[in-house]
């Protein structure tokens, strides 16, 4: 899990495209892996970047093995893109 940071019981990173499309592209890609782990995240995009904050909401709201393994596949789907 690369560059992710804890906040408030959460885990957080800022993932930065090209441009809007491929931020967009990228939450497209991220959608049937979301679906099949069943573990939504809180993220939002302005323009060229997607923020995306991880937790637990079952578990108390702190971070769980979800959370990690969820950072891990949007790690992947993010260095994919940049091949």
């Amino acid at each position: 899990m690369e560059n992710w940071t804890e906040e408030n019981n959460a885990l957080c990173k800022t993932f930065v495209f090209a441009s809007f499309e491929q931020a967009m592209l990228f939450m497209q890609s991220a959608a049937p892996h979301i679906s099949r782990l069943n573990h939504h995240p809180e993220w939002q995009n302005v323009y060229n970047r997607v923020f995306v904050r991880l937790t637990t909401h079952d578990a108390g709201n702190t971070i769980t093995e979800k959370d990690r393994e969820l950072a891990r596949v949007l790690d992947g789907l993010f260095a994919a893109m940049k091949e």
